[in-house]
């Protein structure tokens, strides 16, 4: 699934391509999942945002003047395969979800092979039908998340660390990937249930790094993950640890082991990240 650093790279791509668009049609699958896209008929795309895994598109109605405060928000989660794209033509693509007409005659488009995105329209700023999105812990770059407050979040529930990460609460965006990552260049075990203070603190600096440095390198393709141009994320080839079970560990050479963890597959190193 896209998490923080693939979506932001997202971001980033489209914004200059469809900000200031008017949507003048829409088209959508019949699940109700995709069938909201059919509410933005008539608006002009404001900017766009990234809330965890969330992209928000503000949009202008068009009683709006072009400058002001959006007053919905378009939603798309790209779930597991999701991929947006902006082409000169509608696609003929049997897995695209929806797609959205714009004045200029380009089409934006939703690509989800196995449909588990969603998309949303609703009043911008209330995420109150998203219970996920409405329940985001803060970013993880955000000033204010320091050290302690990063440790109050974890000591607040007696889930496994790597769980609770997984649940967006303590702090938003980090997925399984990102997860594995921080937790080996913290030396965190993944199913403890407790982290101290001094760990937590590390904790969130690695997390800020891994991330970072997936942005730095596009975000990390396995296999569906593609940019609106179509490009493959490059930071699969810098992974130290999610994915290389039974391979050696970078930094005592003792082979990473993975098991499911809840229901996630989970890897880590046995020694370094010694319970």
């Amino acid at each position: 699934m896209p998490e923080l650093p693939e979506v932001e790279t997202v971001r980033r791509q489209l914004e200059p391509l469809v900000s200031g668009a008017k949507i003048i049609d829409a088209r959508a699958h019949r699940s109700p999942k995709f069938t909201p896209a059919l509410e933005a008929i008539g608006s002009t795309v404001a900017n766009i945002h990234r809330r965890g895994k969330y992209l928000l598109m503000g949009l202008l109605d068009p009683s709006q003047a072009t400058g002001g405060q959006p007053g919905r928000e378009l939603i798309v989660h790209l779930g597991m395969t999701g991929a947006l794209h902006v082409d000169d033509a509608s696609p003929n693509d049997p897995y695209e979800r929806a797609s959205w007409d714009l004045a200029d005659g380009r089409t934006l488009w939703f690509r989800d092979i196995r449909r588990f995105g969603r998309i949303a329209v609703v009043p911008a700023g209330d995420h109150q039908t998203l219970p996920t999105l409405h329940h985001l812990g803060p970013e993880p770059f955000d000033p204010a998340l320091d050290g302690p407050r990063f440790h109050r979040a974890l000591a607040a529930s007696r889930s496994r660390v790597k769980t609770h990460l997984l649940s967006q609460r303590p702090i938003a965006g980090v997925g399984n990937i990102y997860a594995d990552e921080a937790l080996w260049r913290a030396e965190v075990n993944p199913s403890v249930r407790r982290v101290g203070p001094a760990r937590a603190e590390a904790l969130l600096g690695h997390i800020r790094d891994v991330l970072a440095e997936a942005l730095d390198h596009g975000g990390t393709t396995l296999r569906d993950y593609r940019t609106p141009d179509r490009s493959t994320g490059q930071n699969q080839f810098r992974l130290d640890c999610y994915g290389r079970s039974g391979r050696p560990c970078r930094r005592c050479a003792t082979p990473l082991t993975s098991r499911e963890l809840d229901q996630r597959t989970t890897t880590w190193c046995p020694h370094c990240q010694a319970r």
